[in-house]
């Protein structure tokens, strides 16, 4: 009973078990606050060793989805999505008070949140991010990548690149905190006002590396978010390519119903 059969076989059978119950829980089979069912139940329910199964919980333990209480078993975590609020996130009232985005909208949630500074330096631009800066593929630009938490558990990876040329004389920008209001505001303070920021969404299955790194199963929905952040004198000054976790995150846009 270790691995799986059939189309499946070279998947352990508690790595299938582990998926099954992160999965109801992300659907919502299992809700915030339920206790996940014991170990004897399943053994029971899937046919397979004490062993399987607490080999199964190590798994779902490790998806940030759980919490163990001593003498209670495992409980289904509360994890209420942030509301993306994209009509208004980026105000520069929210900038100028010291918040950025992320941070403000955790706050609004009631959530905890934290940043993890993953890699802050120079980087050869991908095609996609040099077509939307106006740039030559392979053209130096800095890159930010973060790795964002909330309550503990990571929901979204983001990596800025930004033009060289504009953020050589900007040295908050290479630091791991870049103050107050985050980098949109160091921009602003040194002249790149912005006018509007464009975001692009796709939904699609993550892969084994983007689930291990957000806590999620292999194949989960993931929202694909790239954002560019356009000046007043047209120019794009950052393009950001995020990751997140689709349960994870509710998107809330207002249109403006004009001629």
């Amino acid at each position: 009973m270790g691995t799986a059969v059939g189309g499946d076989k070279a998947v352990p059978r508690y790595v299938q078990i582990a998926n099954e119950i992160v999965q109801q829980i992300r659907a919502g089979v299992l809700k915030p606050g339920d206790m996940v069912p014991s170990e004897s139940e399943l053994v029971d329910r899937y046919g397979v060793s004490g062993g399987t199964i607490r080999k199964a919980m190590v798994e779902v333990r490790a998806s940030g989805l759980v919490e163990t209480r001593h003498g209670k078993g495992s409980i289904v975590k509360d994890r209420p999505p942030v509301r993306h609020r994209s009509s208004d996130r980026f105000r520069r009232s929210l900038r100028q008070g010291g918040k950025a985005a992320y941070l403000a909208e955790s706050e609004q949630s009631g959530a905890s949140a934290k940043v993890s500074v993953l890699y802050i330096g120079p980087m050869e631009a991908p095609e996609d991010a040099a077509r939307r800066l106006g740039v030559p593929g392979g053209t130096q630009v800095l890159a930010r990548r973060r790795l964002y938490f909330r309550n503990g558990t990571p929901v979204e990876t983001a990596t800025s690149y930004l033009p060289w040329d504009v953020v050589k004389e900007i040295p908050e920008l290479f630091a791991e905190n870049p103050g107050g209001g985050g980098i949109y505001a160091r921009l602003e303070e040194h002249g790149h006002e912005f006018a509007e920021f464009v975001e692009t969404l796709q939904a699609r299955p993550a892969s084994k590396a983007e689930a291990s790194e957000l806590a999620l199963s292999p194949g989960a929905p993931l929202v694909h978010l790239i954002r560019e952040a356009r000046t007043t004198e047209g120019l794009v000054v950052e393009v950001c390519d995020t990751l997140m976790a689709a349960d994870q995150f509710v998107f809330e846009y207002r249109i403006p119903a004009a001629d």
